[in-house]
């Protein structure tokens, strides 16, 4: 077996060093020494549901590790709840984070010079944060997702986390009672694993299986479940072939392997924030990828899953009815997959998916058939234009029109909005404005799950528009565009709205503009300044170094 064994990559020799002592009371016997190293980086943590039972998993997946003749070292990475921290100033820390757990992994796996790599993720920035650093290492790696809650239920509607979002603007607006208020907040979350619709956390660990670095079926498993556990035995199993292949990262981070995600991406309905990782992971992996290539790739996917947030089901129903495997087999046999592209198997997704049924069950309504799809194109559009020289994605499912025209309603920051939303002035028509929210802005690129949840929630949200240099929730619907850029803290033209301002937003034709003479906006400019900052710590390094939002907000 040819492995790389860095571990043993010493200046006192390969066999016998002092760095053996360190070793010994790890519990490493004569023989281990020999073996590959592999890291483990648990995600374990207590502080949000997502990551509460990855413990559990990496237990499980050590003792398939050391079956496998390989020695596993633990290590924790850090995560944040994205859902704890939303419309909170915490929240500036979320995508701060993804840099934080690429960088911990990296530092640890080069440091102690480990040949493989097994990591553990639930919340949103675990996955494309792991993604990020395999791309660095390039050492055989593979990743193990948490798992999905399952749903909760109240009077017979599932819930999610996104409930409890849209319930406060329904309380606000006096369409619920404190009473319900309160029931869906208690019943929403009943149990460990990440947000159950096919929201960040559920779209990025479908990315992972569509890209290779997870095994088929196991980016939608529910927490909870027996198969979860053998799950994880199984992709210890298939680290230990890779090792042997010296199947590496970078072997199956491709771009035949980007446009694969991002095929699976458009056909679930996946969540904005897909674009940012994937470009980031792009970035790491020095795979040429540009927003226009969302576009394209756009243009021929359909969305043929009736998920949350704008559809019906919980990713739990979808796993029953096939999961990501059965859609990837329908785009394959499209022609809208590269079937040659490896996996951590060592298999071809085309052999990975060799004995898929060609077509989902007519038993379930999660997965459309082909010719029936929710939209015959995908749902994540690139948008230019005067507000936007260097793009904007546009969520356009789960809206009526692609088109938008009304006057600005200009706020500099989340909370000014959403004092508005929920004060109730709004207006149907109006295009709600929120800037200063981008990577360097913000800094950290919020979220905005709180204003267009209260839209939806005051039942607002097929009357007016939002757009933003923030991000989006995967579980945000309704006519938004978000990572305007430039952003507004670097003078980009969001910068420049006032009230009033008409605003226009044609998703069909990938336009996104403000109907004012460029002399108007030159004028405008002379006369902006940019706004201070009093950072300190890890938000002030983040913004010294982050990049712009179209090439994923990359921090190298």
């Amino acid at each position: 077996m040819s492995y790389n064994k860095r571990s043993r990559e010493t200046t006192s020799g390969p066999e016998r060093s002092p760095n053996r002592a360190m070793l010994w009371p790890l519990g490493f016997g004569e023989r281990d020494f020999q073996k590959p190293i592999v890291g483990v980086a648990n995600a374990q943590a207590t502080i949000t549901p997502c990551n509460m039972a990855i413990g559990r998993l990496a237990e499980r997946a050590q003792a398939a590790l050391h079956e496998a003749g390989l020695m596993p070292v633990v290590f924790g990475i850090p995560t944040v709840s994205d859902a704890i921290s939303m419309g909170t100033v915490g929240m500036k820390y979320s995508l701060v984070s993804r840099e934080v757990i690429a960088d911990a992994i990296e530092t640890v796996c080069e440091a102690e010079r480990l040949d493989g790599l097994l990591a553990f993720g639930g919340c949103d920035k675990n996955m494309p944060g792991a993604m990020i650093a395999m791309a660095r290492l390039d050492i055989p790696s593979a990743f193990v997702y948490g798992g999905t809650i399952k749903p909760g239920h109240y009077h017979g509607q599932e819930l999610t986390i996104v409930s409890c979002f849209e319930a406060v603007g329904a309380f606000r607006a006096g369409r619920i009672d404190e009473q319900e208020l309160l029931s869906i907040e208690r019943l929403a979350i009943p149990g460990p694993g990440s947000c159950g619709g096919m929201y960040t956390a559920n779209t990025m660990s479908s990315a992972c299986e569509a890209m290779g670095l997870s095994l088929p079926h196991s980016s939608t498993m529910a927490a909870e479940d027996q198969e979860k556990m053998d799950s994880a035995a199984a992709t210890a199993a298939a680290l230990q072939l890779a090792l042997q292949r010296d199947l590496t990262a970078c072997r199956l981070m491709t771009r035949k392997a980007f446009e694969n995600a991002i095929s699976v991406v458009m056909a679930i309905g996946g969540s904005t924030n897909a674009v940012l990782h994937l470009m980031a992971v792009a970035h790491s992996a020095g795979v040429s990828l540009a927003l226009d290539d969302f576009e394209t790739i756009r243009k021929r996917v359909p969305v043929m899953c009736d998920l949350k947030p704008s559809g019906r089901f919980v990713t739990t129903t979808f796993h029953q009815a096939g999961g990501i495997p059965q859609v990837m087999r329908m785009l394959l046999d499209h022609d809208l997959l590269h079937g040659d592209a490896l996996t951590i198997t060592g298999q071809t997704i085309a052999e990975v998916l060799d004995g898929i049924p060609a077509q989902p069950s007519p038993q379930q309504e999660v997965i459309r058939p082909w010719d029936n799809p929710v939209y015959t194109e995908g749902h994540l559009a690139i948008l230019h234009g005067n507000l936007a020289p260097q793009g904007a994605v546009a969520k356009i499912s789960g809206i009526k029109k692609r088109f938008f025209q009304g006057p600005a309603r200009v706020f500099d920051g989340e909370e000014a909005a959403m004092a508005a939303i929920l004060g109730g002035l709004i207006q149907p028509g109006d295009c709600i404005v929120i800037r200063y929210e981008g990577p360097k802005g913000g800094p950290g690129m919020r979220e905005m799950l709180g204003p267009t949840s209260a839209l939806i929630g005051r039942g607002l949200g097929d009357q007016v528009a939002l757009l933003t240099d923030g991000r989006f929730s995967g579980g945000t619907y309704g006519f938004v565009v978000g990572h305007v850029a430039p952003e507004a803290a670097t003078g980009g033209p969001i910068a420049l709205l006032q009230d009033g301002d008409v605003v226009r937003i044609d998703a069909s034709h990938q336009r996104l503009e403000v109907l004012l003479d460029d002399t108007v906006l030159q004028a405008r400019r002379a006369q902006w300044q940019p706004p201070s900052q009093q950072l300190r710590g890890v938000l002030a390094k983040y913004a010294r170094t982050v990049g712009c939002a179209s090439r994923g907000a990359v921090t190298i």
